[in-house]
């Protein structure tokens, strides 16, 4: 059973009132998976979010049969499956169990209505995932210049 002192462990959440987390209740499920487990898979319906109580989540993307890239690790008291919380998309990447894990779900379609119903927590769930966000989508450009600057054909460039 899922408790409030659970979901108040989980970073997002902890932004939020303790009535506001009590709405989140009626709707966690709590599910445990083993090592090398698969959560979702990329090009999925997103249905679900997810919150790491135990364990450690890798996020991969495969770009060909042979290699996979590893796009972050989720550790416990944080969050993965962001997508399910914009309705009709679908996963970007893989969720992989690199331990026995157990995670908080909610369906994203009962997340929505709760936000919806209740402006003030869906204004504090909207300003943490957009902060999120944004920090990724700061390290993921930062890894792309200084591939494209590592490159030698671009270092070549550089050094004249």
């Amino acid at each position: 059973m899922v408790t409030i002192k659970d979901l108040k462990a989980i970073v997002i959440l902890g932004f939020l009132t303790d009535d506001m987390i009590d709405k989140f209740l009626p709707i966690t499920e709590s599910l445990k998976f083993d090592e090398g487990e698969v959560v979702f898979r990329e090009g999925e319906n997103a249905e679900r979010f997810y919150m790491v109580r135990r364990g450690k989540i890798l996020l991969e993307q495969r770009i060909s049969e042979k290699i996979t890239i590893s796009m972050g690790t989720v550790k416990p008291g944080y969050a993965f499956g962001w997508s399910a919380m914009l309705g009709g998309t679908t996963y970007t990447s893989d969720a992989v169990c690199a331990e026995r894990s157990e995670v908080f779900s909610v369906n994203g379609i009962e997340l929505t209505r709760l936000l919806d119903k209740d402006p003030s927590m869906g204004y504090r769930m909207t300003q943490r995932v957009l902060r999120i966000i944004k920090k990724r989508l700061e390290i993921r450009t930062e890894q792309f210049l200084r591939a494209i600057k590592d490159h030698p054909d671009i270092q070549h460039l550089v050094e004249k």
